[in-house]
């Protein structure tokens, strides 16, 4: 039997420009809940979603030099939640996540991130700098 591709189709976008400082991370935690509550989710969903973007945003802060701003989109669909956060910092302290998960200082934020969330990938490129995609599964 031959199934065909389902195309993710997308209800809509958010997106969230904050100043890379951590006084502003609130404010992204913030919209997070706000996108959790529309889409439906539990109490603990949203406040699993509002500790994964504090600790991606609180990354980039810390492993950035250079960066002014975060950029944060949560992408909604009826069967998914994608959050990216990217950060365009240059510089040497640019660091791939697993070299973070396998610092036993660093590595609490990402083993949370990969717990709470069904997929996360991360790309760091030196001249455009790190971004985050974390995907959430929703029940229908």
């Amino acid at each position: 039997m031959n199934v065909p591709e389902v195309e993710l189709q997308t209800v809509g976008s958010v997106q969230l420009r904050i100043p890379a400082r951590a006084e502003w991370v609130a404010v992204a935690r913030l919209a997070g809940a706000a996108v959790g509550s529309r889409m439906r989710l539990s109490v603990d969903e949203i406040d699993d979603l509002k500790l994964v973007i504090a600790e991606a945003c609180t990354s980039c802060i810390q492993r950035t030099e250079g960066i002014e701003n975060i950029d944060i989109r949560w992408d909604i669909s009826p069967v998914e939640l994608r959050i990216v956060v990217a950060a365009d910092g240059r510089g040497p302290k640019l660091e791939s996540v697993k070299e973070a998960a396998d610092s036993k200082v660093d590595g609490l934020g990402v083993f949370l991130i990969q717990a709470l969330m069904d997929d996360v990938a991360y790309d760091v490129d030196p001249q455009t700098g790190a971004r985050l995609v974390m995907t959430k599964r929703v029940e229908s």
